[in-house]
């Protein structure tokens, strides 16, 4: 017979208990190009205007700057994810290699691990003995125990690619948006570039235990520290245009 307490609970905790998608590999991808966007185009931008740039140069500016590192991101998540994910089925190999000659030897390991996590030693070599009885589990077990990494749940190169373009161009549109529409004005460019940053900081927040107003002053600072440093270059450089 059912306790009607256990099932309600049960039911609330499948209401209740849910996780995002933190795994798939766009999410640091998309949190990245977003805020490589902004800052690398508001810096841009700074710089240019600072050597005293026209509007049609601080334009082409941004645009060039924003096809170049959406490109520049994209490739360089594409490879980097596409590397790794090679490097951890390199490491499962070694392992499935070590499993087939040094079987007792690894079962040992896994009871050692499992030792380590506070299972008494019978639990621990009787657990080691049910998982190593199938290979492809106890491959999987010993690669997430030593490596820390799952290879049935590696991150999508396409994806971290699309999303690190996507967002990159999103970010990097931000502080042109003023040029573009006619607006001549450094200073407003910059700003809109400011709220821009604010806000990705504060939605990027969502996804961990930092307050909305904390990754939003976060991310303004450091975008700021770029503009600074790019527009006092700009000044001492200066811009000469026809």
């Amino acid at each position: 017979m059912s306790d009607p307490a256990f099932e309600a609970e049960l039911a609330e905790h499948r209401q209740d208990h849910r996780h995002r998608d933190v795994s798939g590999g766009w999410l640091r991808a998309a949190t990245f190009g977003a805020m490589d966007g902004l800052v690398t185009n508001i810096a841009l931008i700074a710089g240019v205007g600072g050597g005293g740039a026209d509007r049609q140069v601080i334009v082409l500016t941004g645009i060039a700057g924003l096809v170049a590192g959406a490109f520049s991101m994209a490739l360089g998540e594409f490879a980097s994810v596409g590397t790794q994910n090679e490097a951890i089925d390199a490491e499962a190999e070694v392992e499935r290699r070590e499993l087939a000659r040094h079987p007792h030897a690894e079962q040992a390991e896994l009871v050692e691990e499992y030792r380590k996590l506070g299972l008494s030693d019978e639990t621990a070599r009787r657990v080691a003995d049910e998982i190593s009885a199938n290979p492809e589990i106890a491959l999987r077990v010993h690669v997430s125990q030593e490596l820390g990494v799952s290879i049935d749940d590696k991150p999508s190169p396409w994806v971290a690619a699309a999303s690190s373009f996507l967002c990159f161009a999103i970010g990097g549109i931000v502080p042109l948006l003023s040029f573009l529409f006619g607006s001549p004005s450094l200073l407003l460019g910059l700003g809109i570039g400011a709220v821009g940053l604010f806000l990705a900081g504060a939605l990027s927040s969502r996804f961990t235990v930092r307050t909305w107003w904390g990754g939003g002053l976060r991310q303004l600072m450091f975008g700021a520290i770029a503009a600074v440093a790019t527009y006092l270059v700009g000044m001492l450089i200066g811009v000469t245009a026809t």
